[in-house]
């Protein structure tokens, strides 16, 4: 899932969603139609450097669709802080769009609400077969046993991408392997007003994909084997006190960044504050800030060895988008052809190389494209070192707790308030007595 989502619910809830009926796409009935065939709404996550940049890459697209099938397709791109709570608000109230794009960890939360079109194999037909798409992207589409609830549409990783003048100026002849030399890397560059790593502290997600990742290289996860939160075992508190610690003991991580949710981190990289970034898919964004492509270089990211790999040498979570129909649209038939439109290998490839992210899609991955300095280290990522996230009901809730933690957190580093061991395992408790009780 794209980082610069804050996956704020505000006073929506998934409890209510969780009691809602089926809904969305303009219907009221509960239940799907094709009343209106020749148009679709389409809420577009924010994959670009900004919602223009997408609209720029989607509306040709769009059109090309229209033309070829008559559908006219109205479009908003709905920022990543935003698009959460609208969804939700969407699966509550039955005022939605016909076609949405979900950040995949909400799979299995939404597919709670019912309010989604189930893929079954009788729907994945229609746009080619569920083998047209890589296991690893579907393992991130809903619960493991049940119909998916979306449809895999750009896949992402986590990498390190690093300032090559500024290594060059710092002595730093090769990009750091493990945390211990990502740290001793970050302290010869932070200095004169020069940090060497970026994060972003406010972004629920982003501190969620983080912590994540690092609980499982300490052995640990965040839910049980049975889908119950368990937020303070010791992987989990070590994990999100290594993160927490960039900034607030190793010093590597500006105090600034405490404050950061929407791609700031990436300014600094592009403007030669910041020596390293942990993100995905990040070369588009690069671009559309002024950089060359001969200025960054890209690395997998950290993991305690050194060498990427399955269980505790994961260095990556699962990212990626989604695409889900409303299951009341009253347009279903032109929901999907249009979903089968977004998937084929032609806008698979098109679109992917857009963002600079990797096709879920099978055949469009052959592209040249997906083997650049810009992707192949996501590639390789996902195929052997990244984990999904839990496919869990809880896991929206789950982000936006210890997300909040690891903000507030960050935001106790910035003022100089020491982060112990008992501050983190405190914070985290908290955020579990947060989820809801079974």
């Amino acid at each position: 899932m794209r980082s610069i989502r804050a996956a704020a619910v505000g006073a929506v809830t998934m409890s209510l969603a969780l009691a809602a009926t089926a809904c969305g796409g303009g219907s009221s009935s509960g239940g799907g139609s094709n009343d209106s065939p020749k148009e679709l709404t389409y809420w577009a996550s924010n994959q670009g450097a900004s919602v223009e940049v997408d609209k720029k890459v989607l509306q040709p697209e769009l059109d090309k669709f229209e033309k070829e099938t008559g559908i006219k397709v109205k479009l908003e791109v709905v920022p990543w802080s935003d698009l959460l709570n609208r969804i939700l608000t969407a699966t509550t109230s039955g005022q939605g769009p016909d076609v949405l794009n979900i950040g995949n960890t909400w799979s299995a939360s939404l597919q709670a609400t019912g309010a989604l079109l189930p893929w079954d194999a009788k729907n994945f037909e229609k746009i080619g077969g569920r083998d047209r798409f890589v296991d690893s992207a579907l393992g991130s589409t809903g619960v493991e046993g049940q119909d998916p609830a979306a449809v895999p549409l750009y896949s992402m990783a986590y990498a390190l991408y690093y300032n090559k003048q500024m290594f060059a100026d710092a002595g730093i002849t090769k990009p750091p392997a493990t945390w211990d030399e990502l740290v001793e890397t970050g302290r010869k560059i932070s200095r004169d007003g020069k940090w060497g790593l970026g994060a972003e502290g406010s972004n629920l997600s982003n501190n969620i994909h983080q912590v994540f990742v690092l609980a499982k290289q300490h052995g640990a996860d965040f839910f049980t084997a049975d889908g119950k939160p368990d937020f303070t075992s010791d992987g989990a508190v070590a994990a999100v006190k290594q993160y927490v610690d960039l900034m607030a003991q190793d010093k590597v991580v500006a105090p600034g960044n405490a404050e950061y949710a929407q791609n700031q981190s990436l300014s600094d990289f592009a403007k030669g504050k910041t020596a390293m970034v942990l993100w995905q898919t990040a070369s588009a964004t690069f671009k559309t800030m002024g950089m060359k492509d001969d200025e960054w270089g890209v690395a997998p990211a950290p993991v305690p060895s050194g060498a990427p790999g399955a269980g505790k040498a994961t260095n990556s979570m699962v990212a990626g988008i989604n695409m889900a129909v409303f299951k009341n649209s009253d347009n279903l038939d032109g929901a999907t052809t249009f979903v089968k439109f977004m998937t084929s290998d032609a806008e698979q490839k098109l679109l992917n190389k857009a963002y600079g992210s990797i096709p879920p899609v099978k055949a469009a991955q052959s592209d040249p494209a997906f083997n650049t300095q810009a992707t192949a280290v996501l590639r390789e990522t996902l195929a052997t070192s990244a984990a999904a996230l839990p496919q869990v009901p809880d896991e929206s809730q789950f982000e936006t707790a210890v997300g909040t933690a690891v903000k507030e957190l960050f935001a106790d580093a910035a003022n100089g308030r020491e982060v112990t061991t008992e501050s983190v395992k405190e914070k985290l408790a908290k955020a579990q007595q947060q989820m809801p009780s079974k």
